[in-house]
């Protein structure tokens, strides 16, 4: 059969910051496939990160897709050409290949514990992580607000009260992102 990893566009992360004493975040990751044929998407595994993939689901159907947690090699021999031998991958499969001038839909739930990216210093959580996708946003623990950020962004009230802080990336380049609260 006909082997390919998706290309991506349309991304969207939104980060929601857990108990600051787990240095741990829920990554949820919206993300369209369209590479014409792709039968696979994999997603990178940041290096320095302890993962745990909670979930995958196809948004169209609402329906969990298979997935797995590979090496550079396994996800090569998926299509992924690109695969860093050194770095693992999320390997999903989709129900059916990507169609010509179309999109697959799919929701990313995994969740990070990153001593680097997420820490307290005294009694404020930091935030510092570099984001390369375009559009985010990060949501603070209930009880926290936001006393400092490097970037622009809208800042909203969510419905359970923690605060939510959105930006867009408008550049080539990853924001170097800093928050606290």
């Amino acid at each position: 059969g006909y082997w390919a990893s998706a290309q991506t566009t349309d991304d969207y992360t939104r980060y929601e910051l857990l108990d600051p004493a787990t240095n741990s975040f829920k990554i949820l990751y919206e993300v369209s496939a369209t590479t014409p044929g792709a039968t696979w998407f994999h997603n990178t595994l940041r290096k320095g990160s302890e993962h745990k993939v909670d979930r995958v689901i196809d948004m169209a159907s609402g329906k969990p897709l298979v997935w797995s947690i590979v090496n550079g090699e396994e996800a090569r021999k998926n299509g992924l050409a690109s695969a860093d031998k050194d770095t693992e991958y999320l390997q999903i499969k989709l129900q059916h290949a990507v169609a010509k001038n179309s999109e697959y839909r799919l929701l990313i739930d995994k969740t990070y514990a990153d001593l680097k990216s997420y820490f307290t210093e005294g009694d404020k959580i930091v935030f510092d992580r570099s984001l390369g996708i375009k559009r985010n946003s990060v949501v603070l623990p209930k009880g926290y607000e936001l006393t400092a950020c490097n970037y622009p962004a809208q800042i909203m009230l969510e419905s359970d009260g923690r605060l939510k802080i959105s930006f867009v990336n408008r550049g080539p380049d990853v924001v170097p992102l800093h928050i606290e609260g």
